[in-house]
């Protein structure tokens, strides 16, 4: 069997998943390849799976009359399967919705792709996420749908043994956008510092991503708060050295923080709490599977900066709950997002559509 995920550029989340699914989908016999309409920092992040960029029709339809495709699965593009079926592309098609940003967009992107949804795809797959199960269940009820949990290589994701900063780190992953409320993280992290002076900001993201706008007003915001100096900046990390930073971030007495509007899932929350780092997060719905307050990691409610600066005081401080955090969390990792289930949860949807090995 062979299949083709697609998707828009590579970076962030949905790069993570790519790479991670395609490997283990061939330990498990199915040959999966990826397309991304435009190039992006994830390129640097290969693993040795097919992956094609390219945008035009004829570039796309030569890829699908060389690789003949049992099955293609779209994520997050609503226009892709019209081209597809233009293309001549008569295998099945699986929209797949991930990193539709806040609620209201979620919601005007499914709107939005309900002609297409009927008119060219055979189901639909999404993250066990809440706000997207009971979206596609109201606006979709009559497609197809198949809840597949992400998963996470808790193997690379780790502890590990490393220089520790000489100071507690808040640490961010993220793009300068409006769904990731970046403002916040701002806004939190100087409060914490001007209660704990020896704090530092560690900031990862891909500046090509960014906002032009935030861009600018992340500039004014940073000096306006007087954080120039107590900020690190680190631009399109290549995804194997996250780690690193991670266990550098839990090492330091810090945390990491996570100020996100909705998130389908939050690879980069995941990959943290894998990795022994401590986090505070928004309940950006995609989250709750793998944390629980005050058990896996921590939650405030968005927007409540005051009630953020006590949660992370008190994760940074409290050496017990601290300590007891990190190990839960790093155990729930382990057993509940392994690659291999899914694999299997794959392999079951081709069968229930039909797709033979």
């Amino acid at each position: 069997m062979k299949v083709l995920f697609t998707f828009f550029v590579p970076s962030g989340g949905v790069d993570t998943l790519n790479r991670l699914r395609t490997a283990v989908l061939k330990r498990h016999g199915i040959e999966a390849h990826v397309l991304y309409l435009y190039p992006g920092s994830g390129l640097q992040n290969g693993t040795g799976t097919p992956v094609f960029t390219a945008s035009s029709d004829a570039e796309i339809k030569e890829l699908l009359t060389q690789h003949q495709y049992d099955a293609i699965i779209v994520t997050s593009d609503i226009s892709m399967p019209g081209r597809l079926r233009g293309l001549g592309y008569d295998g099945r098609i699986i929209f797949e919705a991930q990193g539709l940003g806040t609620r209201d967009q979620a919601l005007e992107t499914i709107q939005m792709a309900v002609p297409y949804l009927q008119a060219y795809c055979d189901a639909a797959v999404i993250p066990p996420t809440d706000h997207l199960l009971e979206m596609f269940i109201h606006i979709c009820p009559w497609l197809h749908r198949f809840v597949i949990p992400n998963m996470l290589d808790t193997q690379t994701f780790s502890p590990l043994k490393v220089d520790v900063p000489p100071y507690p780190v808040i640490a961010w992953v993220g793009r300068l956008e409006h769904n990731k409320n970046w403002q916040e993280y701002l806004n939190i992290s100087s409060e914490i510092i001007r209660q704990i002076p020896s704090a530092r900001m560690w900031m990862f993201h891909d500046p090509t991503l960014a906002n032009p706008e935030d861009d600018v007003l992340f500039k004014h915001m940073l000096a306006e708060k007087g954080l120039e100096d107590r900020i690190g900046i680190f631009v399109n990390v290549p995804h194997s050295q996250m780690p690193t930073f991670y266990s550098m971030t839990a090492e330091s007495g810090g945390l990491m923080l996570s100020t996100s509007i909705l998130e389908g899932f939050g690879y980069a929350v995941a990959e943290a709490i894998s990795c022994g780092c401590p986090v505070l997060s928004t309940d950006s719905d995609g989250v709750r599977s793998f944390i629980t307050h005050n058990k896996t990691g921590k939650f405030y409610p968005i927007g409540h900066v005051n009630t953020a600066v006590s949660e992370a005081i008190d994760l940074m401080q409290n050496t017990k709950l601290r300590e007891r955090i990190r190990t839960q969390g790093r155990q729930h990792m382990s057993i509940s997002f392994s690659p291999d289930r899914y694999a299997t949860s794959f392999r079951e949807m081709m069968t229930a559509l039909r797709i033979f090995f």
